[in-house]
């Protein structure tokens, strides 16, 4: 007798503010309540709260915002893909200011009562060994782990494709830095994309990293892109089903910003998500 496959939990499903920043946090906290998600991953934006402006009070107009629509954070996202931030920078200006700028990243997620601080590795220079700059990315993720650590946060650290990045692409090669980084407190995040782009597969991020895979993102692409669930070609469905099948207990959320069309209408973007992933979930179950 054979059995239907597993399936995650619609519980497991976050919201996020990908697509919307040119839309008000507040627009963008009514929308995800609407979708019935509780938590959110805080993408680390202007106008929403970037790094470089979040003083006390924008601060405190985000904490009230979610409060307001009964969200929470489950964690912080600052945008560090393009310079000026930059972890494993040549050029060492560079490269501390990035350091203390996710410093006060953690400061402002222990502050929102996020779980997560989410990090990606940085870049080093292309005329320069790679090995060089995989030192200087593991010596600023241990640094900015163990403030996150003393504020009682975990950090998520995500690969990234190789026009991103050249220190970490593949899960083995996150496994490597995750290693030299030695920092207990480092969970991990699977990017459908990036596991594709780099010839991947689910099962060997469950074998790599067990419990330590804490975070999810959902996206299509042809490999690459950050699309809207059916607008690239990735088996997204049998994704999810390895995950379930694996045991998978961590969060889900939609990244969906490769295409500028879904930022000017970002609501429609999510909806299509939501819809295409619902058949795939188990029911949210309600605390009573």
């Amino acid at each position: 007798m054979t059995h239907p496959p597993r399936r995650l939990s619609a519980n497991q499903l976050i919201g996020a503010n990908f697509s919307f920043q040119h839309y008000p946090f507040r627009e963008v906290a009514r929308v995800m309540r609407g979708f019935g998600v509780t938590e959110i991953e805080l993408w680390g934006i202007a106008p929403h709260l970037d790094l470089h402006h979040a003083g006390p009070a924008r601060i405190a107009e985000v904490k009230q915002v979610l409060a307001d629509h009964g969200l929470t954070v489950r964690c912080f996202t600052p945008e560090q893909v393009l310079y000026p931030i930059n972890i494993a920078s040549g050029d060492d200006a560079y490269r501390q200011a990035s350091i203390d700028l996710f410093r006060r990243a953690g400061n402002i997620a222990a502050e929102l009562g996020a779980r997560h601080l989410f990090l990606t590795p940085g870049r080093g220079f292309e005329n320069e060994p790679a090995e060089r700059a995989r030192d200087r990315s593991a010596e600023a993720l241990g640094l900015i782990a163990a403030h996150a650590a003393n504020l009682g946060l975990r950090c998520l650290l995500e690969p990234l494709q190789r026009r991103e990045s050249n220190i970490a692409h593949s899960a083995a090669d996150l496994r490597r830095l995750l290693d030299r980084v030695g920092a207990k407190t480092m969970d991990v995040v699977l990017d459908t994309v990036a596991m594709a782009c780099a010839g991947d597969r689910v099962a060997e991020y469950v074998g790599l990293f067990g419990d330590r895979l804490a975070h999810v993102h959902v996206v299509d692409g042809t490999p690459a892109g950050h699309l809207v669930w059916g607008d690239g070609n990735l088996p997204l469905a049998g994704y999810l089903t390895e995950l379930a099948e694996a045991g998978y207990r961590g969060a889900l959320s939609f990244e969906p910003f490769g295409d500028g069309s879904y930022a000017l209408d970002p609501v429609t973007a999510w909806s299509r998500n939501m819809q295409a992933i619902a058949p795939h979930l188990e029911p949210r179950k309600v605390s009573a």
